[in-house]
């Protein structure tokens, strides 16, 4: 079994997309994460973990301290606070290491590329081409059937 055939049609994000956006469509469509593309082409893939560093306030992640401290009520609304800040003003310039896959991967390498990547989520790109993605899931349920 290779790469292609276990592709998934996932949605993709636009980098100009408001994070509230992203976090909206992660839990819409009870995805792993997030393909996200700057003018069509493939910029950086998102776990879900990525998606929700991005929300919870920043000074919570340096000092988890803080967050008890939060009362009840800020806590909840800690996602309006973004409010229309874009993934491009909130991601790096410099995507990390993509778990991107070639389409005649084997499925022992495209988990592998997952674990090291720590991503439920792969991209499988023929050259520049984004074919779709593939998730642990489905792998797991492929490899598992078989």
């Amino acid at each position: 079994m290779r790469a292609r055939d276990l592709l998934t049609d996932l949605p993709v994000i636009d980098l100009d997309s408001p994070v509230l956006d992203a976090a909206k469509l992660l839990i819409e469509q009870d995805l792993p994460g997030l393909i996200v593309v700057d003018d069509g082409s493939l910029f950086t893939i998102l776990p879900e973990t990525e998606v929700a560093r991005l929300v919870i306030p920043g000074y919570c992640q340096d000092d988890p301290v803080l967050a008890r401290v939060v009362d009840e009520a800020h806590a909840d609304g800690f996602l309006h606070q973004l409010g229309g800040r874009t993934l491009r003003a909130c991601l790096p310039a410099q995507p990390r290491d993509l778990p991107i896959s070639a389409p005649d991967a084997t499925v022992l390498q495209v988990a592998v590329l997952m674990m090291r990547t720590r991503s439920p989520l792969v991209a499988v790109v023929d050259g520049d081409r984004l074919l779709g993605a593939l998730t642990l899931k489905t792998l797991l349920e492929r490899v598992l059937a078989a």
